[in-house]
């Protein structure tokens, strides 16, 4: 239902508390009191692991409430602060400390939040707090850590998307503006937010065709690469993706109806003066998919199905089928279809890029339980690491591999940066360097994702195969909050394996 990846390759991932026995028992043979499980009050197995990826094992850790469709981010020191959750969990903050020594565990912070937090979005702020919005119930945002009273401040936008019945503006989705201020999108509109003043800045107008694309008529956004960050005023755009019909909910929900999920994904620059939304059509419908910045800048779209919703038991017709949008190229070229699954990855299911340039896929339980026989689509337990194209053995030459710095290496604002790389084949043009912000990923949406191309500055070839870029940092954190990155070298659209660089 969640997955972050660490700083140290590894990925934590959990799922809710309260439906029963895992698969995974806890170490030590450790159980704990859980009378909010309608299945089992004494639990002895897990419901969040540490997975490593180069071993491709987990570990077991222990959460001591229920984080039933939470919100998270990482620190600028790389730590995993989530938020929120159902019942006991509601008002909870966990952090987990990535370690080595495999004796890191969550630690849960009592009234770490204020009001009650299911279904929200968090962001990491310049300053290094996050910033908690919505929520079921939910018309207002807070910080955390808590700041000076009142931390809980009132947003009227999100009443105003609230569709009665239906909701259809919970996760909202969430980007830091390059100006500093929030974009925050939900059920079919956007607003642009000061969060310091508590004043809307700009108000977006509605995606043409009005239908909503928030939970659980659940769509997926990203923002796209920004680039030219040296530039006084820097575009920004976001791109949403699928969603349901207004009504689709209630027509699953109530009646077993199943309306065709939305086709078209819409796209808007938010730092224009009169900013309008493109509409471009999707290769097929989709709901519930999840949307995953590359680290070449292509969009990855995954998962879902193409009718009904979100929600148990309302999603129909599997999508088995990945999209790649090329954002750079012509409307009406941008997307691509890819080699489809096998596995059906519906309500529950997530995915996030890896280090190594895969997309790691995982989870789907459209059930109030675990759920293995005798349903239309079972709980799903199985992990899948999808390789882009540029993974092909084709393209080895081309695929450059980073000398220096090393991986962990501290950089600062607004300085130049030298990376020595190799490239055994040719090197076709200047090359990119991007930066990738590791997402905190559930219910099609990857909070905190965000990818820069930084400006290039000099290129140089010193032997056959070496060869040198220097790049300039970004300037501020209102256009990279600090924190730890994953850095690539792009080599005509073919990336590196990425090297961890912690930016402050």
């Amino acid at each position: 239902m969640h997955m972050q990846l660490l700083r140290n390759d590894r990925v934590v991932m959990f799922d809710r508390t309260n439906f029963g026995p895992s698969n995974i028992s806890l170490p030590n043979g450790n159980c704990r009191s859980n009378p909010q499980d309608a299945v089992s009050k004494i639990d002895c197995t897990a419901h969040s692991i540490e997975y490593d990826v180069a071993s491709n094992t987990v570990r077991p850790l222990t959460v001591q409430s229920n984080t039933w469709c939470s919100s998270g981010s990482v620190r600028p020191d790389g730590v995993l602060v989530q938020t929120g959750g159902d019942r006991d969990g509601e008002l909870k903050a966990r952090v987990f400390s990535p370690c080595n020594n495999k004796r890191c565990d969550w630690v849960e912070i009592n009234n770490g939040l204020t009001k009650r937090r299911w279904y929200s979005s968090n962001h990491i702020l310049p300053d290094g707090k996050q910033i908690v919005i919505g929520g079921q119930g939910q018309f207002n945002y807070e910080f955390y850590p808590k700041t000076t009273s009142p931390n809980v401040i009132a947003l009227p936008f999100l009443a105003e998307t609230n569709d009665r019945g239906q909701e259809n503006n919970l996760y909202p989705y969430v980007f830091l503006n390059t100006d500093g201020n929030l974009f925050i999108f939900a059920n079919n509109r956007a607003i642009l937010l000061d969060y310091v003043k508590n004043t809307v800045v700009k108000t977006y107008p509605a995606i043409p065709g009005g239908d909503p694309r928030s939970y659980p008529s659940t769509g997926s956004a990203v923002l796209l690469p920004l680039k030219n960050l040296e530039a006084v005023k820097i575009d920004a755009e976001v791109l949403v993706c699928g969603g349901a019909p207004k009504g689709s909910y209630i027509l699953a929900f109530r009646r077993n109806t199943f309306v065709k999920a939305l086709d078209t994904c819409a796209r808007i620059k938010i730092n224009d003066e009169n900013p309008q939304w493109t509409v471009e059509k999707m290769p097929r419908a989709r709901v519930m998919g999840d949307m995953t910045l590359l680290p070449n800048g292509d969009v990855l779209i995954v998962n879902g199905g193409s009718s009904g919703s979100a929600a148990w038991e309302l999603g129909r017709e599997p999508v088995f089928v990945p999209d790649l949008y090329h954002p750079e190229n012509p409307v009406n070229s941008r997307f691509e279809s890819l080699n489809p699954s096998t596995i059906p990855r519906m309500y529950h299911s997530t995915a996030i890029l890896l280090r190594d340039g895969r997309v790691l896929v995982g989870g789907s339980n459209p059930h109030g339980f675990y759920n293995f026989t005798g349903v239309l689509f079972p709980t799903e337990l199985s992990l899948e690491a999808f390789s882009p194209v540029y993974l092909e053995p084709e393209f080895a030459k081309l695929r450059p591999k980073i000398v220096s710095p090393k991986s962990q290496t501290t950089i600062t604002y607004r300085k130049t940066m030298k990376l020595k790389f190799k490239v055994v084949g040719e090197v076709k043009g200047p090359v990119k360097v991007t930066m990738v912000f590791p997402s905190f990923t559930t219910h099609s949406f990857s909070m905190n994702q965000r990818l820069l191309v930084l400006d290039n500055v000099k290129f140089k070839r010193s032997k056959s195969t070496n060869y040198e870029v220097q790049v300039t940092t970004p300037r501020s954190a209102f256009i990279a909050p600090s924190g730890y990155y994953m850095m690539f070298v792009v080599n005509d659209n073919i990336p590196s394996e990425g090297i961890w660089v912690r930016l402050r």
